[in-house]
């Protein structure tokens, strides 16, 4: 049996990840801060540490001793509006704290490592759908951190021969029978959705209806986190390093998703047209054809109704998210 460790596995995907892999015989550790986490998201078939990064010492000293085959690294803030107001949080933790998780593999003789990366590090591309060759301009300290860290991931396996995988995903949706999304603050357009069918927010902003889209609004890759959850699990075992995209290649757009929310959750989900937001591109799409031919990689979850359902389901179960 393969023991992995999953740094942010307390985190939306990471309980996915986590849950994933002990489905498929694998045997996990999550080692989370539970600053933005959740304890009741960890899979009880896990061994739980509470542990944050930037302890470089108690990161070193379980890698070194815990006979790790394989770490997957979700650890880090993700929210793009607060990266523009403390970059310095952001270096700080997605690169600063991930280096003593680097680090730890190397003492530890971890033989490959998985990174949650992003397609913010592309920036606005100039080409839809985007495939790995874009160039990779973040328009973020968000992006930017993430990508400082790919950049760390090539030089580790450079000088130690640290295997790894740095997969840049789109907008993770939907949820598992046991686990599904709980932020604080919400900022994905799902699940604040459905917070509208749930009688949590009185309506949705629309954010522009004037795109050059067929409908007028953004359009975005939602991918299921049990997708995300096969790719890393199979990335693990990728003979070569390399960076990857995960995204369904089906663009859905804004008002497309209030649509099939209205038809999953039979609420009448009010609207509020408003200004568009300064940076949205029309269009955000992946090209998975590199992870599909080089990891085996094979959505099942491409479906939008499957996908708001799955979500739905875990928040009516969940009406208050996680007790912790």
């Amino acid at each position: 049996m393969k023991r992995v460790l999953i740094a942010g596995g307390a985190g939306y995907i990471g309980s996915a990840c986590t849950e994933y892999l002990i489905d498929n015989q694998y045997e996990v550790v999550v080692y989370d801060s539970l600053q933005t986490g959740h304890e009741d998201a960890v899979d009880p078939r896990a061994v739980f540490i509470k542990g944050d990064l930037n302890d470089r010492t108690k990161i070193m000293d379980i890698v070194s001793n815990g006979n790790f085959d394989g770490i997957m690294h979700f650890a880090a803030y993700s929210l793009v509006g607060e990266s523009m107001t403390n970059p310095g949080k952001y270096f700080s933790n997605n690169l600063g704290s991930g280096i003593n998780l680097l680090d730890a593999a190397v003492k530890g003789k971890v033989k490959s490592i998985v990174f949650s990366s992003t397609c913010a590090t592309y920036g606005i591309p100039d080409e839809v759908p985007i495939t790995e060759n874009e160039k990779q301009c973040p328009i973020s300290p968000y992006g930017e951190s993430k990508l400082m860290f790919e950049k760390a991931l090539k030089w580790y396996k450079e000088i130690y021969g640290l295997k790894y995988a740095a997969l840049r995903y789109f907008n993770a949706a939907g949820a598992t029978e046991n686990f599904g999304e709980n932020h604080n603050p919400e900022t994905h357009l799902i699940p604040l959705v459905l917070q509208v069918a749930q009688g949590k927010r009185d309506l949705i902003k629309i954010f522009g209806n004037d795109y050059p889209t067929p409908d007028g609004t953004c359009i975005r890759d939602y991918i299921h986190i049990l997708d995300l959850a096969q790719a890393h699990m199979l990335a693990l075992d990728a003979p070569e390093s390399g960076h990857y995209n995960l995204g369904t290649g089906n663009g859905i757009s804004v008002q497309e998703i209030i649509n099939v929310a209205r038809e999953v959750t039979g609420s009448e989900i009010p609207t509020q047209l408003v200004e568009r937001r300064a940076g949205d591109p029309p269009k955000l799409i992946g090209d998975s054809t590199l992870a599909k031919e080089k990891l085996g990689w094979s959505p099942l979850y491409e479906n939008t109704y499957d996908i708001i359902e799955s979500a739905w389901k875990w928040m009516e179960k969940h009406p208050d998210g996680y007790k912790k």
